[in-house]
């Protein structure tokens, strides 16, 4: 498992995380790429464990994620099966889990302080905290995606799935777009990353 590990982990996170796979005997899976979510816990219907990560998320937030799913497992295991997924159970896992990986040892300095916020109150996912995956995203390899806050008013630009938007006007936290096929509004993180296609 740690030969695994060593190609998706900060270095001094390889030990503590396959000692946490091993410990609960969880079955990891690194997966192609999921758009819709960078990774998920089953329990199977032999009653084993399974995560699943995606393979193309950069070393800082596989671990994060890999943490985020082990903490399912064990929130489930503790409290039940009845809890809310990412209710406060879990983010008691969530947040003793990954306490001993928020060092400088494991994460680079800029990433620090953000982590420790979101570590106050994690939410469902590391993309609804706008400054953690912006922050994130600094991490992984060059690609020809914006984030919707960064492209002007106005802008046309199109999601994974192909379908085309037009950029509006910010409410309270999010962006409405107005789909241009159906010319319906739709809000979007400010987070999203979109492909431009014209401004």
């Amino acid at each position: 498992m740690k030969e695994i590990l060593v190609k998706y982990l900060p270095a001094n996170a390889v030990e503590p995380v396959s000692e946490l796979i091993k410990m609960n005997s969880v079955h990891l899976k690194i997966v192609n790429e999921r758009v819709t979510r960078h990774g998920d816990y089953r329990r199977m219907p032999d009653g084993s464990q399974q995560i699943t990560i995606n393979a193309n998320l950069n070393k800082y937030r596989f671990l994060i994620t890999t943490i985020h799913e082990i903490a399912h497992l064990i929130a489930f295991e503790k409290y039940g099966r009845l809890i809310k997924p990412h209710g406060s159970e879990w983010k008691h896992c969530f947040r003793s889990l990954m306490l001993p990986f928020i060092r400088p040892e494991i994460f680079p300095g800029n990433l620090l302080p953000v982590i420790a916020n979101h570590f106050r109150n994690p939410k469902a996912s590391s993309d609804t905290d706008a400054n953690l995956s912006v922050a994130l995203k600094s991490y992984d390899p060059e690609n020809d995606k914006n984030y919707i806050f960064e492209i002007p008013a106005g802008s046309v630009f199109k999601i994974h799935n192909g379908k085309k938007f037009k950029k509006g006007p910010k409410k309270i936290k999010r962006y409405e777009c107005l789909e241009l096929d159906t010319g319906r509004i739709y809000l979007f993180q400010p987070n999203a990353e979109v492909h431009l296609l014209k401004v």
